[in-house]
């Protein structure tokens, strides 16, 4: 679906044409994060009860105060801290040991704090090698919980982008799940530019809105990087005032939050966002957006009314169901120009 937020008028169309509803100089914005086999299967220990823990990310400078109460040694392959989702939450308390295994491999976990709705602190090592290598071996694709049957081998390409190149999502940005080769060559045969940044999808990103006023909602920080050739690239096309297109409510997340110098050049940064956009928002950098359908009481469904009006949206989605496009991470594309 094409969406002129000026007027209201709706196209319907495919996604193979989108170099045709784009302009020479445009340019593209795509996150390239790549998603990780963040769900791990184990056992307790001792008693050999089952344990499923959903990696959440690692925690890069974990407090030195974080007691060590097993005596774990690294034994050169590293140890690492992470915050995750953990079940069954009411048997894992801190001190709970764990263990996770296969492929020849064995990931060793130990509970170090509990916190609210199931969210853990767990150290994690190995003695069979690297964390993140027994990670990658043993871990589990984090298919979205509507997807109802196991992670499969192919699960690892088919659940990623093609541009994905930078490991530390949980989630897929799911809007450039459509793009091919062939569309990549379409879009530069039109003279449409690209280039990539980084913000690793996690688990907040999925939190319904619960509060009476979107107002007092949060959204958990995730961590993003944009290069100095990523940030050189938008301002020039800012200078030229070409369109900047965020591929993703995560892209556009990322440029919203980048700081401009007075005189409009915008800087390289990295590190953490809390950003959440809602109606009332001035887009600063973002001046289209391709996206996926949102579901209701999604900070994502808002960040699209942010940017095209709530009335706008509200018609477009009626459309949509009208029509029946289909939602959910494999769903149907939107693009608001």
């Amino acid at each position: 679906m094409v969406l002129h937020r000026n007027t209201g008028t709706l196209q319907h169309a495919s996604f193979e044409r989108l170099a045709h509803h784009l302009q020479p100089g445009d340019l593209l914005v795509l996150n390239n994060t790549r998603v990780f086999p963040a769900r791990l299967l184990g056992r307790r220990l001792p008693g050999g009860g089952a344990v499923e823990c959903l990696l959440m990310g690692q925690i890069p400078n974990p407090n030195d105060q974080i007691p060590n109460r097993v005596g774990i040694r690294d034994l050169g392959f590293g140890i690492s801290v992470w915050d995750a989702l953990m079940h069954p939450g009411q048997k894992l308390k801190p001190g709970a040991l764990v263990v996770f295994e296969g492929d020849g491999v064995r990931l060793h976990g130990e509970v170090v704090a509990m916190h609210f709705h199931g969210r853990r602190t767990i150290r994690l090592w190995s003695d069979t090698g690297d964390v993140a290598d027994t990670i990658e071996r043993i871990g589990h694709m984090p298919l979205p919980p509507y997807i109802k049957r196991p992670d499969r081998a192919s699960d690892r390409d088919r659940y990623q982008t093609i541009y994905a190149r930078e490991r530390g999502s949980i989630a897929a940005p799911t809007a450039g799940l459509h793009f091919t080769s062939e569309t990549f060559t379409a879009l530069a045969d039109r003279g449409i530019e690209r280039t990539e940044v980084t913000l690793h999808v996690g688990y907040g990103t999925f939190k319904p809105i619960r509060t009476a006023r979107v107002e007092e909602h949060s959204v958990d920080a995730e961590r993003f990087a944009v290069s100095v050739a990523a940030a050189d690239a938008i301002t020039r096309a800012r200078f030229d005032r070409r369109r900047v297109i965020a591929v993703g409510t995560t892209s556009v997340r990322v440029l919203e939050s980048l700081p401009i110098t007075h005189d409009g050049v915008v800087q390289p940064a990295s590190g953490e966002t809390t950003l959440f956009i809602r109606p009332g928002h001035d887009f600063r950098i973002v001046s289209a957006l391709l996206t996926n359908f949102h579901l209701p009481q999604s900070s994502l469904l808002v960040l699209a009314a942010a940017f095209a009006g709530r009335d706008r949206i509200l018609d477009a989605y009626r459309a949509a169901v009208e029509n029946r496009y289909r939602f959910y991470s494999y769903g149907d594309a939107m693009l608001i120009l």
